[in-house]
This record gives structure tokens, sequence and C-alpha cells, in this order.
């Protein structure tokens, strides 16, 4: 259960006696709805590594839905780009991740930077839907507010990351109008990849890794299943494997 600080973002400081002697830091972003609840316990796992960690709050999450519908994708990502120049100033390396959403602007940052990404972790990202009642949504988002929520798609049971019960339209239109321009960027993503995604994603469908996988110019891609976790694979049954492969894999990139 979420508890009342529970939204707010996680910062822990590098500690490279721990990491050879060198700072390294890892950006880690949720997902739409989401807050940093969802990926709390994985950015205290790097940073128990020894790792600098930073995990923003996302403009207009871990408030309210209306709150959320007022913020655009620019806003998602100029948060997490200021995250990582500050990372950048303070650490010898950088690693940046994400859930969902989170992946998604982890992959822009990747574009955006190729040179000062030290490698990308994807945890079920998003860059496409077979959903159809997608295609309404520039009408839809001036009719009705929001549609019920999909947060808490994790198949461990007791497990909640306190996203919104409502996903606000005019919020996820401005999230897909960003698909073609990161699609159509992909191949300037460089840096080396790890790639987890869950068997059975209710939020997520399976359009995205292959538009990914084969648009990326990286040449050191790892490619994880995760067989016992749906959406929200960071609370599941699987998140010991996150933690351990990405830790394994911010050793190896930042070496």
């Amino acid at each position: 259960m979420a508890t009342q600080h529970s939204h707010d973002p996680l910062y822990v400081a590098a500690r490279p006696e721990l990491t050879g002697g060198r700072r390294i830091g890892v950006l880690l972003s949720h997902g739409f709805t989401g807050s940093p609840v969802s990926i709390r316990p994985w950015g205290e796992a790097l940073g128990a590594r020894g790792y600098g960690v930073a995990v923003p709050r996302l403009p207009g999450h871990g408030t309210t839905w209306q709150d959320l519908n007022t913020r655009r994708f620019e806003d998602w990502y100029g948060e997490v780009a200021r995250a990582f120049d500050q990372l950048c100033l303070d650490h010898d390396a950088v690693v940046v991740g994400g859930l969902s959403m989170g992946g998604s602007l982890a992959l822009k940052l990747a574009e955006d930077h190729p040179d000062r990404v030290a490698g990308l972790v994807l945890v079920n990202p998003a860059l496409a839907t077979k959903r159809l009642d997608v295609k309404l949504l520039p009408v839809l988002k001036h009719l009705v507010g929001s549609f019920p929520g999909i947060t808490d798609d994790i198949k461990k049971p007791g497990v909640e990351e306190g996203g919104y019960a409502r996903t606000p339209l005019k919020a996820i239109h401005s999230f897909m109008q960003a698909w073609p321009t990161l699609i159509a960027d992909l191949p300037r993503v460089t840096s080396p990849v790890l790639y987890f995604r869950s068997s059975e994603d209710h939020v997520v469908d399976d359009t995205t890794m292959p538009i990914l996988l084969g648009g990326i110019s990286s040449d050191d891609v790892t490619r994880v299943a995760l067989h016992e976790s749906f959406h929200v694979a960071t609370l599941d049954h699987d998140a010991p494997t996150i933690f351990e492969q990405t830790a394994d894999f911010v050793a190896r990139v930042t070496r």
C-alpha cells in the first residue's frame, strides 16, 4: 500500500568506494499515471550497490489525474532531462532507464545524447499500440476528461503501485503524439541496451518491441523475458531479476 510520502522522488548519493573508485549514476523514470512508488525498490537496490540514483517525479504525477491532464510530454521529458544533466555533472558515467512511458523517456535521452548515455535499461516501454480507440483521442479528449485507469497491472497479489484510477485523455494523447518522432530517431541510439519484456502485459502490447529493436543502431542488446510478471514488473515476481541484471549491466557498461 502506498504511504503518505511514497510519491516523493528518490535520490541516493554515489558511493565510489563500492564502484571501483568511480562515481556512477543511474537515472530511472516511472511511467504514465504512476509515480516513484513503482520503481523505488529498483532505485534502492542500485543505490545499495553504490550507484548514485535519481528517480524524479514527473510533473502531474503523484497529485491528481486532473493535474496530469494539464501536463504534456515536453514537461515530463524536461524533468528527466534536468535530472540527467545533474547526474552527468556529478558522476563519471550515467546509465538511464525506465518503466513503460519512463522507458520511452529514457529512450529519448539515449537518442538525444548518445555520447553521454553509457547504457539504456528498458522495462516494458511503449512506442505503439494495437488499440483502435486511440484514433479517436483527438476528438474524445475534448469531450471526455478521462477513461478508466491502467494502474496496478501486477501479477503478485496484494501489491499496488499507487497510480491514478483514471487515465487523463489529453495527457495520454500528448504521449502518443511523441511516438512518431521517437521511432524516427531510433537509429540515433548507439548505447548498450538491456530490454526487459513481460510475457503477459495488459497495458503495453507486443507492437513496440520489434519496432524498437529493429530501429536502434546499438550492437550490444540484451533481451530478458519476464515470465512471472505483468506490466509493472518492477514491483512483481520478476523484480529481483530486474534489479540484479540491471546492476550487472551498469557495472559492465561503465567499467
